[in-house]
């Protein structure tokens, strides 16, 4: 069974790199660049299609990697992972017997002498378990008869899971030495890196006890805050693989029609959502890194006469995902967070260098430039009102920066996967709610705070005044090393247009190189056939073989 699984994988991935090399890398090498460009959208679409019927047949780890890749819009083509955003845990249930099988391996004990009930169907069916409605007594396994039993659910992780998890995992990594061999995927992101970072993710969500310890970290943040819930776990009847905690009667956060017919204000869902993650990026340095709608629900309260809208609290569950913020990726974070408050496109470029998500021959000019008109156009604006913009706008944005939005000069450091998908995810969830959702409202004050958290005002004032002196004092210096340069004839021009080219011309020669070397050793190798020296011949070609792999390749 399990190399079976293994076959199927990378068949699938081997079929699927084949096909984007030769339709994007070979014919258009020989005149059919236009036929390539014109079905590429629906083959991406395809092959993403292929890919999510494989992950539900198959389970276990693959829907981990589609909606890991789902939130890879910084590698992938956006065909892909368009068509990969909405694949949830589509599996079926475990049969009772297996579940049975689990529980009775972690307890030592049959199902039936731990809990009071448990019912057969499940609530939910995920890729690495499911979720079961139970009553328990919450002393304990040997708890008194006469103690009143409490309703619970029960996770409890697939029979050979943790098997199957390792096979998918070594499948995988045969799969990302093959693409990063592909240079332009490489200088963007070190795929065999993310997919350990992924791996260590993965290992950690399927260890129920710390998903327990992390729900435990994420209520004590949140203990002062009433507005903010996270069920109880009972440790007696939770074990690496199996979690038992409250049950909670809560309305899942995209059920619309019951919100609304709760009288909860979706509007303020989304802003109370919003501003949490806010805090648990910003001031508690972890966070909730699996914001999909089946983790997050509303508990409704009281209604509130003076409103006529109901108190409620935010309910989080399922903390097997959590990350943490590094105090690099804090620096970075705050330093976009106040520069969108103040509207400071240097700002912004500052904190993708603090960030290290620019390549190195990205044109830092060009970007500043690029973020300051966003904040002049897009500022305020809800995502609608952004769909909306007048054409002659968007043609004018996209005429003076096409060059760098086609360049797209970013690469995802590691550190940085979770919470990129976290606040994709987060931005869907938001929208969904209030369609007017405006990000900017939130960001700006929540930005300012940040500012007179550095200081205030004056102090902001006093350190750009500075810089600017510091700015003035060094020219003289400089301008001496200028012309010292110029007299040395050592003056270099960088130009990252002309770099551009420069290279481009370099790859063309290369490819004139490579052309010419196949053809002779192809001619060759035809001759030695006819010759019947079959030795020569292999060698031949062989070599004609590593040149064309080596002119597919090298971009």
């Amino acid at each position: 069974m399990f190399r079976n699984r293994s076959r199927r994988i990378l068949w699938f991935f081997g079929l699927a790199i084949l096909g984007i090399l030769w339709w994007d890398l070979v014919l258009p090498r020989f005149g059919l660049g236009k036929w390539a460009k014109a079905t590429r959208s629906s083959r991406y679409r395809k092959i993403a299609a292929g890919f999510r019927k494989l992950a539900i047949e198959l389970g276990g780890v693959l829907i981990k990697v589609g909606q890991f890749l789902s939130s890879r819009v910084d590698v992938l083509p956006a065909e892909i992972t368009d068509e990969l955003a909405g694949l949830q845990d589509e599996v079926a249930p475990e049969p009772l017997e297996n579940i049975q099988k689990v529980i009775k391996t972690e307890f030592n004990l049959p199902l039936e002498e731990i809990f009071i009930k448990f019912d057969p169907q499940p609530l939910a069916a995920a890729s690495i378990g499911q979720v079961h409605r139970a009553q328990i007594r919450p002393s304990g396994l040997h708890a008194s008869q006469n103690e009143a039993p409490v309703d619970v659910v029960v996770k409890v992780q697939r029979l050979y899971i943790r098997e199957i998890m390792e096979v998918d995992m070594k499948a995988l990594r045969t799969v990302a030495r093959w693409i990063h061999l592909y240079r332009p995927i490489r200088r963007r992101a070190n795929v065999p890196a993310l997919l350990e970072e992924f791996s260590l993710t993965l290992h950690e969500e399927v260890d129920y006890l710390n998903e327990g310890k992390n729900a435990e970290i994420f209520a004590k943040n949140f203990s002062k805050d009433p507005q903010v819930y996270v069920p109880k776990i009972y440790w007696p009847f939770t074990t690496g693989r199996v979690l038992t905690l409250e049950f909670v009667d809560a309305i899942k956060i995209t059920d619309y029609d019951a919100l609304d017919a709760a009288h909860i204000d979706r509007a303020e869902a989304a802003d109370r959502l919003f501003n949490t993650y806010l805090k648990q990026i910003f001031e508690d340095r972890f966070f909730h890194a699996d914001p999909h709608p089946g983790n997050i629900f509303i508990l409704p309260g009281e209604m509130n006469p003076q409103t006529g809208h109901r108190e409620w609290k935010l309910t989080f569950i399922d903390f097997g995902m959590t990350g943490q913020v590094t105090p690099k990726l804090l620096a970075g974070l705050r330093e976009y967070l106040v520069g969108v408050a103040l509207k400071d496109g240097a700002r912004i470029v500052k904190a993708y260098q603090i960030l290290d998500v620019l390549l190195p021959e990205a044109d830092v000019d060009l970007l500043e430039r690029a973020s300051r008109k966003v904040f002049d156009r897009f500022w305020g604006k809800t995502t609608p009102e952004m769909m909306e913009m007048h054409t002659d706008e968007a043609r004018a944005f996209l005429d003076e920066f096409g060059g760098l939005i086609r360049d797209m000069p970013f690469q995802m450091p590691e550190n940085m996967i979770l919470l990129g998908r976290c606040i994709g995810i987060l931005n869907g969830i938001c929208t969904g709610l209030n369609k007017d959702f405006n990000f900017w409202n939130l960001i700006g004050p929540y930005g300012n705070q940040l500012v007179e958290d550095e200081g205030g005002g004056l102090q902001m004032v006093l350190k750009e005044i500075g810089a600017v002196l510091s700015t003035l004092v060094g020219l003289p210096k400089k301008a001496d090393s200028l012309f010292d340069r110029i007299e040395k004839g050592e003056l270099e021009v960088r130009s990252p247009e002309l770099q551009k080219r420069v290279q481009r011309l370099e790859h063309a020669q290369q490819r004139l190189v490579g052309a010419i070397l196949f053809a002779v050793f192809f001619m060759g190798g035809i001759q030695l056939h006819l010759a019947n020296r079959l030795s020569p011949e292999t060698i031949l070609f062989l070599a004609g073989g590593w040149l064309v792999s080596w002119f597919i390749l090298t971009r």
